[in-house]
């Protein structure tokens, strides 16, 4: 373990948790549950804030579990965020703790997010009431299924007064313990596209009887390279990936039809906006002149996730105030994946921190890796965190 995680977790308090919280992490992580399944989870989370004396709010967002610490002023609060579920993905860890549900795993690091407010939430239960009321958030489906919106539209902010919203992620890329932020965008806005080509199938000899939808589908994804290249300001980022193509079943017959599915990428709603508007037009003028019919759909939509600026000044004062400014990295790059963080940004102002979840010699892998594990070395260091911004937040 490196000098400053064990100055960390060489706090009594800290310390004294810390063997519960890994097993704790580590059950999640071997019973992980995809989106708005998060059942064995809930049951797990909120018994867990029963035991230390809270009354858990359960089914908002299907399977969110929401508990308040109540402050002085019932009007003020703040939400501190976590989510719960995990990833269709096939494990290929044979550690102890690897997933027991076939094609399912907590790929990336959910599970130490949910421990680490679970422990934030003992903590903070310790100490004297503070000014405010701590929301804390355990919410289902952030993977592809917003459930973050899914929370909002089941009343989460009229049920529980939220001032302020704070989330925070495990971040390979970043030493363990070691904290990244930014004013502005730090995660993109992503939508997912599926464009189903259809045109008249024959067989392969006879190519002049149909409407082959492959070259056309093959146009459309170069065609969607020179609309990420040459359709917006090049300062301005934005991605277009395709990232699967399906047509037929056989070698030897023309398919009737072809579909493309990919995502668009962006640190700005509105260039989202303009990317889609610039692909349907592409594909339905290429579909016409082909002679084929085009249908182009967007889904999945979440917005970037965008830190204001007092909110990200306080975290970045406690990162620092608490860890030392050799483990904070400011105005950090963006990244271009989403997060569906963004949808409780744009109704109440915060911050996303990214937490260093790499070891010393860097053995941690990305996260959607099939190999990839929660670092249970920073479970203390997040907690802590969200304890001390906490406090500092009702200071102001």
């Amino acid at each position: 373990m490196n000098i400053a995680i064990e100055a960390d977790t060489s706090q009594p308090f800290y310390h004294a948790h810390r063997a519960h919280w890994t097993k704790l992490r580590q059950e999640l992580h071997a019973h992980p549950e995809l989106r708005f399944e998060e059942n064995r989870t809930a049951d797990l989370v909120a018994a867990e804030l029963e035991a230390l004396g809270y009354r858990p709010v359960r089914g908002l967002g299907k399977t969110g579990v929401v508990a308040s610490l109540p402050g002085q002023d019932p009007t003020r609060g703040i939400v501190l965020r976590a989510d719960l579920d995990a990833l269709p993905i096939h494990e290929a860890n044979t550690f102890a703790h690897a997933s027991c549900n076939t094609g399912v795993m907590h790929a990336c690091g959910h599970d130490g997010h949910t421990v680490m407010l679970l422990g934030a939430a003992l903590v903070l239960k310790s100490l004297p009431p503070l000014p405010g009321s701590v929301h804390f958030v355990f919410q289902p489906g952030e993977e592809g299924g917003a459930g973050a919106r899914k929370m909002i539209d089941d009343g989460l902010f009229e049920r529980f007064p939220t001032e302020a919203v704070f989330g925070m992620h495990n971040w390979p890329g970043l030493p363990a313990g070691q904290f990244g932020l930014r004013t502005g965008p730090i995660m993109a806005a992503g939508s997912r596209f599926r464009i189903t080509l259809t045109g008249k199938g024959a067989h392969a000899a006879q190519p002049q009887l149909g409407l082959d939808p492959i070259p056309l589908a093959c146009s459309m994804v170069l065609q969607c390279q020179t609309i990420a290249a040459r359709h917006k300001d090049p300062v301005d980022p934005g991605v277009i990936s395709v990232c699967m193509m399906h047509a037929g079943d056989t070698d030897n017959v023309i398919p009737e039809t072809a579909q493309l599915r990919g995502t668009i990428r962006t640190l700005s709603s509105t260039l989202q906006l303009q990317l889609q508007g610039d692909i349907r037009t592409m594909c339905e003028g290429l579909a016409a002149a082909y002679g084929a019919r085009v249908e182009v759909e967007y889904f999945q939509y979440y917005p970037a996730t965008v830190n204001t600026p007092a909110e990200t000044a306080l975290c970045e004062a406690v990162l620092r105030d608490t860890f030392g400014d050799a483990r904070v990295h400011a105005n950090l790059p963006p990244n271009m994946t989403s997060e569906d963080f963004g949808f409780m940004l744009e109704e109440r102002p915060g911050t996303y921190v990214l937490i260093g979840n790499a070891k010393a010699d860097r053995s941690v892998v990305g996260l959607h890796h099939p190999t990839y594990d929660f670092n249970d070395e920073i479970l203390p260091v997040g907690v802590r965190y969200w304890v001390e911004l906490a406090q500092r937040y009702f200071q102001r």
